[in-house]
């Protein structure tokens, strides 16, 4: 295949070091990139508050000491005979399951903290693609623009020979190398061009490995056929994170009015006690235990605002998901379309368009080198095959980019760049 012969030409000019493959650069992403690092601490921040979130009550430990009395016998002083002394405990009985329901909120703000990091993950992977495939475009585009700067060096060649034996005037020798800096700005364009391209990809990987040393490898191409709507609509369905984590809010939502109803019911407080008064005189009286319940009365307060506003918050979230899954139908349905136009425009170039241009440049060629064919038919058959070859890689470039978009709709890789 032509690409593979593109790709294959720019070999002597790759660093020293191996190339990174895309399944290498996503590796090196998610395990170094400070974005997805700190998001990741987020959850463990989550997950730590729900152990928080399941703890009991602490009991309360109290104790009363009163009946202070200074009495003087035989001048002996006596400040603590008389002294009541009461250790008690407290404890705050929870009713309606509020320390499970607690927990299943924390959980769930968990789960949903989770399938927002794999959205935004999601998202930088698309990020990263781009850079990715931007990167081998311009190492494809530098290998072509090389190997035309080289081709016209030869065909220079050719005519300076034919210059020198009087077959050719000297102002078509000149109008010939003047033409030679279009090919000059081409091969430096490119080299800006992948220069930049690794420039971004090592900021997204979060690598100081310098540019020169830094390269990627991977096939810069397109399949002949791709799967059918339907079958991306239903993978979409089934792994778009953002999705997930739009169901996970409604049920989070449900848990939450559920503890909102619980909160509003009353939870006693049971209280024991000890006491210790040497002062009775009931000799039998000195040691006793008590008991008692403390029960709040909700009369004013039985959190109906927070129960009207959780119940409310069920509507918001079903809305919300409703209108993510028809977002991810469109998104779906977007690229898809894209993918289809180029792939429209792709299949003729790589059967027919391609072999036609460098027919064209040959035959052209060939015809003004034995006198055949004028200088400007030489010079336009030059800029075809140039054009042509250069769109030819453009288009590809769209179509991986349009698979990434893919990619990003589905919430997987579907396409492999």
């Amino acid at each position: 295949m032509w690409i593979g012969i593109v790709v294959a030409g720019f070999a002597p000019y790759a660093s020293a070091q191996p190339a990174w493959t895309w399944q290498q650069v996503r590796d090196k992403f998610e395990a170094a990139n400070p974005t997805l690092q700190s998001l990741r601490i987020g959850i463990d921040e989550n997950k730590a508050q729900e152990i928080t979130a399941y703890l009991r009550p602490n009991p309360d430990v109290t104790l009363t000491v009163d009946g202070f009395q200074v009495t003087e016998n035989q001048g002996v002083w006596h400040p603590l005979s008389g002294v009541l002394e009461t250790p008690g405990v407290s404890y705050l009985h929870e009713r309606q399951h509020k320390r499970e329901l607690r927990r299943d909120s924390a959980r769930q703000t968990t789960a949903v903290a989770e399938s927002q990091l794999a959205d935004q993950e999601r998202t930088l992977l698309f990020n990263l693609a781009n850079a990715f495939v931007q990167t081998l475009q311009a190492k494809a585009v530098l290998a072509l623009t090389r190997e035309n700067l080289a081709y016209y060096d030869r065909l220079l060649a050719l005519n300076r020979d034919r210059l020198a034996a009087g077959d050719i005037a000297r102002v078509d020798m000149d109008r010939l190398e003047l033409q030679r800096v279009q090919y000059e700005a081409d091969v430096q364009t490119a080299l800006v061009n992948l220069r930049t391209a690794k420039i971004e990809l090592l900021t997204l990987l979060n690598d100081r490995t310098p540019v020169e040393q830094f390269d990627v490898a991977g096939a810069f191409d397109f399949p002949e056929r791709i799967q059918a709507l339907e079958e991306f609509r239903s993978a979409a369905l089934a792994t778009r994170p953002d999705l997930k984590a739009a169901m996970e809010s409604v049920q989070l939502a449900k848990i939450n009015h559920e503890l909102a109803v619980a909160n509003g019911s009353t939870d006693p407080t049971f209280s024991g006690w000890y006491s210790h008064n040497p002062s009775f005189a009931n000799p039998f009286a000195n040691n006793t235990v008590g008991g008692s319940v403390s029960i709040p009365l909700r009369i004013f307060d039985r959190n109906q605002g927070e129960k009207l506003r959780t119940q409310l918050d069920i509507g918001r979230n079903q809305r919300l998901l409703d209108a993510n899954e028809a977002q991810v139908f469109s998104d779906v349905d977007s690229a898809y379309a894209t993918l289809e136009s180029n792939l429209t425009l792709l299949r003729p170039y790589k059967s027919m368009y391609l072999e036609q241009a460098l027919h064209v440049r040959d035959t052209i060629t060939f015809a003004y080198q034995n006198g055949g064919s004028s200088l400007l038919d030489l010079l336009q058959a030059q800029q075809d095959y140039r054009g042509i070859q250069l769109n030819y890689l453009s288009l590809i470039g769209s179509f991986l980019t349009a698979a990434n978009q893919m990619n990003l709709a589905v919430g997987r890789e579907v396409i492999v760049p």
